[in-house]
């Protein structure tokens, strides 16, 4: 079966193991390193298409790129809200409940339901690395869609070569919203995002790159991936 043609109800059977580890994260801006014990979970193996999103939500937002490109301009606060509806869709338990608060603070992520959710920061970057430890987990032309080979546009997914657990796409393509707070006491409700562009220099596309911005934020080069725990 295609990506395109893959229906809601199969995106589970498509999902990646990813073994129980741990990981070190390193924040440059303050030089802090911290690690952190990660257990084992699901990882889809290319983040959500616009066709999966349209499939879900009924609409996809406006963009000339095909249906088997990442979907874009979603904000956090939307990609939790996609990962709820996709979970209802499918019989799973929802992980996510929330309020109205424009911040999305009041966003609570129950990590023992079934249901689809964003990655943390921490599984991230260890699904991302694959048990490499340099800078990203290949040749960058060819594992990513970047500023150099891209042409400025976003491509289809799962077209480059994928890490070591076949997982496509986690360096380069689209930046990916992860659940984290990048630091609440400097940056407020803001989240964190991962992996770099199509439009972004090498320095960009790095597994331990890290960006943030609001979770109502939306641009053409940020999506996000489904990921279940186990």
């Amino acid at each position: 079966m295609s990506i395109e043609s893959t229906p809601p109800e199969e995106i589970a059977e498509r999902m990646i193991e990813i073994p129980a580890g741990e990981i070190v994260l390193r924040d440059e801006g303050t030089r802090t390193d911290w690690k952190v014990e990660v257990g084992a979970f699901l990882l889809a193996p290319y983040p959500v298409t616009r066709e999966l999103y349209r499939a879900v939500r009924d609409e996809a937002p406006a963009s000339p790129a095909g249906p088997c490109t990442p979907v874009t301009e979603v904000s956090w606060k939307e990609a939790v809200r996609f990962c709820n509806l996709l979970s209802q869709a499918t019989g799973l338990e929802p992980c996510y409940s929330m309020g109205d608060d424009p911040d999305g603070q009041d966003v609570v992520c129950d990590r023992e339901a079934d249901g689809y959710r964003l990655p943390s920061e921490a599984e991230w970057e260890y699904a991302c690395r694959a048990g490499t430890s340099g800078v990203r987990y290949g040749e960058l032309d060819e594992i990513a869609w970047y500023r150099e080979n891209s042409g400025g546009e976003i491509h289809d997914v799962a077209t480059r070569a994928p890490n070591a657990w076949g997982l496509y796409d986690m360096i380069g393509n689209v930046w990916e919203w992860c659940w984290d707070l990048y630091d609440p006491g400097v940056y407020g409700p803001y989240r964190v995002f991962r992996g770099g562009g199509a439009h972004d220099r090498p320095r960009g596309c790095r597994a331990s790159c890290r960006r943030k911005s609001h979770p109502t934020f939306r641009i053409d080069d940020l999506g996000f991936r489904l990921t279940r725990s186990q």
